[in-house]
């Protein structure tokens, strides 16, 4: 893949949009039964938005040149948009607006000594710094001891959606990995709405789509969302299950950087195997993060 066909990613994205609802979801009649499209016709979304049948055609054709705000927040609640899905839709209309490829800072792959400061500082919870490639550029110990997995893939940088698609520990350490799956390729989906022009992220997903048939289908999903805050379930090979609550947070001061931060509720379970994580994590070097305590057998049975 050595580009991003913009009219491609319009059409696409606004059609399966549109095929996704039905005229009672939209809250229209639904006249006879031998319906030829799934979802909305083109008129319909047409007339939910405001706009002519012939301009809201060249916009799903890819021609996002030219439309308001006021035209794309119409055509946003046309089609349900949720707001990962209404920032896509503005950034393609962004970048159709653009007359060449718009140089954009590469997103970072180093941190400032104060952002490692900070993340040594928080010692009791694992915790992170990613750009929007999912690369990981920083982290503190109980970090990369939890994600001691995806450090033990051989590609560098380390990049959390490679290490989900193409490592086969990836099943085995996220419990839930069918959803991480969804969530990395439709987070990767927002980020190349955002910057369409990343070479290295074209790069990865040209690679993902090559070796991996279940990203391929995910990517043409047109998927989008954010990934702020939530549940992540793993199963890490030092400490057993680990159930944490995590926390995703834009660095203003590092714009293309985003902090994340593991926790567990006190006196769970959880927080027990962060503890032993911890004591782990002490004892190890960067090269033996595969080493299980013989306390986490114990600890789960």
């Amino acid at each position: 893949m050595g580009r991003i066909d913009h009219r491609t990613e319009v059409r696409e994205f606004l059609s399966s949009r549109r095929a996704r609802i039905t005229p009672e979801q939209a809250g229209l009649p639904a006249y006879g039964g031998n319906r030829r499209v799934t979802g909305l016709r083109r008129e319909e979304v047409a007339m939910l938005a405001g706009v002519s049948v012939d301009y809201y055609v060249r916009m799903e054709r890819g021609n996002l040149a030219g439309a308001s705000d006021g035209v794309l927040d119409a055509l946003a609640t046309a089609l349900q948009l949720d707001d990962a899905e209404r920032e896509h839709l503005f950034a393609l209309s962004r970048s159709a607006g653009q007359a060449g490829p718009r140089k954009r800072a590469a997103p970072p792959s180093t941190v400032r000594p104060a952002v490692q400061q900070v993340l040594d500082a928080i010692t009791e919870a694992p915790a992170w710094v990613r750009n929007g490639r999912h690369d990981i550029v920083a982290t503190n110990r109980l970090g990369r001891a939890l994600y001691a997995p995806v450090f033990a893939y051989p590609r560098r940088p380390v990049n959390a959606t490679r290490f989900v698609y193409l490592d086969p520990a990836a099943r085995e350490f996220f419990v839930d990995w069918e959803r991480v799956a969804n969530d990395a390729a439709a987070m990767l989906r927002l980020e190349a709405g955002r910057n369409p022009h990343d070479q290295a992220l074209i790069e990865l997903v040209g690679e993902l789509c090559t070796q991996s048939d279940v990203f391929r289908q995910r990517w043409a999903s047109h998927d989008v969302q954010y990934h702020r805050s939530g549940q992540k379930r793993l199963r890490h090979p030092a400490v057993g299950q680990l159930d944490l609550s995590y926390e995703s947070m834009e660095l203003p001061s590092e714009p293309g950087l985003v902090l994340n931060v593991y926790t567990a509720a006190a006196g769970s379970p959880t927080a027990d195997g962060l503890k032993l994580l911890a004591s782990w994590a002490a004892t190890q070097g960067s090269a033996g993060l595969g080493a299980q305590p013989e306390a986490a057998e114990e600890r789960h049975g």
